[in-house]
């Protein structure tokens, strides 16, 4: 899989100093959102963290209010499609890996924010179904006390250590951020016949398979139940970390990014206001809501609070794979990981 493209793109758009700014939202968009009055929105961004502040601070703003549901994408995404089916539509706008269903569907509006256009085109969809608005680094996780820092494993082959078995654990779920994602960046690392071949060493390992999300698999780990989480993100370790809690993260290379996208559901009852809402999360103002929450802002003018996040590709080097990438592949390597670690 080819995501040079994308590795190129977001590395200019690091580099660049002369972004343009994002514009203010205009002025018909505002006064069509204020009719609506309200949105609903559903998130799997962390709510406290995130999706409170960001909803108070739209509402302080505009006057528009916003009520949130969190799950995770598969969920998200299947409550979505179950509207859509039965004409019976509550969403407004939702965020995540993406939901190429729903495109193919038809059950998307098209809308892209100039804020989002100056990032570039690689960051949002050709058709405007999806805008990215932070990006996702999945990276091993570990408890410090378990693993003294500066002993960690560093390298895929530093998992293969006996020591570490059964102290390995990850989500089962389909989603990259759990074992289909680590055996997709394996597979686009080392191809198909070495990557399968180190999957098959790895399995010795005993890897705990566990059908929860990423987040609280790190939180097992920082419980200490065990030592390594495979595909967590790496802000999440470091938002643990700042807490107090025993968490870092490996810059194990390559990681995998992935782009957190929003996109506005066809025939939601406030389509304009979910407009400007991702007018909102696309500008400067809102992109600062990212880097506050300890995420990674796709605006190359708003670093994230912990640079090193942020991938440099040298220090941390990613394989990204957009959110057409990994619906195309995504069942593949779940077919994969369930059938070498049973």
């Amino acid at each position: 899989m080819n995501s040079a493209p994308l590795r190129a793109a977001f590395a200019a758009l690091l580099l660049s100093s002369f972004a343009l700014p994002a514009a203010a939202a205009d002025a018909a968009l505002i006064a069509a959102a204020k009719k609506n009055g309200r949105l609903t929105w559903y998130t799997t961004l962390i709510v406290n963290q995130f999706a409170r502040p960001v909803a108070d601070a739209f509402q302080k703003k505009y006057g528009i209010r916003v009520d949130y549901t969190r799950a995770d994408n598969t969920e998200t995404n299947l409550r979505i499609a179950n509207e859509v089916k039965a004409g019976r539509i509550s969403v407004d706008v939702f965020d995540g890996f993406g939901a190429p269903a729903l495109e193919r569907a038809g059950a998307l509006v098209p809308f892209v924010p100039d804020g989002a256009k100056a990032f570039g085109p690689e960051f949002y969809d050709p058709n405007g179904l999806w805008v990215a608005t932070n990006v996702y680094i999945l990276t091993p996780g570990y408890n410090t006390q378990m693993i003294p820092k500066g002993t960690e494993p560093r390298t895929f082959e530093d998992l293969l250590d006996p020591k570490y078995k059964g102290r390995i654990t990850w989500n089962t779920n389909l989603t990259p951020s759990g074992a289909p994602g680590f055996v997709g960046v394996v597979l686009a690392e080392m191809g198909e016949q070495k990557g399968m071949d180190y999957l098959r060493r790895l399995a010795a390992q005993q890897i705990v398979g566990q059908r929860i999300a990423a987040r609280a698999v790190l939180d097992r780990v920082i419980a200490g139940e065990y030592a390594i989480a495979l595909q967590i993100f790496n802000h999440h370790a470091v938002i643990s970390a700042k807490k107090g809690a025993p968490s870092d993260w490996i810059p194990m290379q390559p990681a995998l990014g992935v782009l957190s996208v929003f996109s506005i559901v066809k025939n939601g009852p406030n389509t304009d206001a979910a407009k400007l809402f991702l007018d909102f999360l696309t500008s400067a103002e809102g992109q600062a809501f990212f880097r506050d929450a300890d995420y990674i802002p796709v605006d190359p003018k708003v670093p994230p609070l912990e640079p090193s996040l942020r991938p440099d590709g040298k220090t941390l080097r990613t394989k990204y794979f957009t959110p057409a990438q990994v619906d195309e592949n995504l069942t593949k390597w779940s077919d994969i990981a369930k059938d070498i670690f049973k």
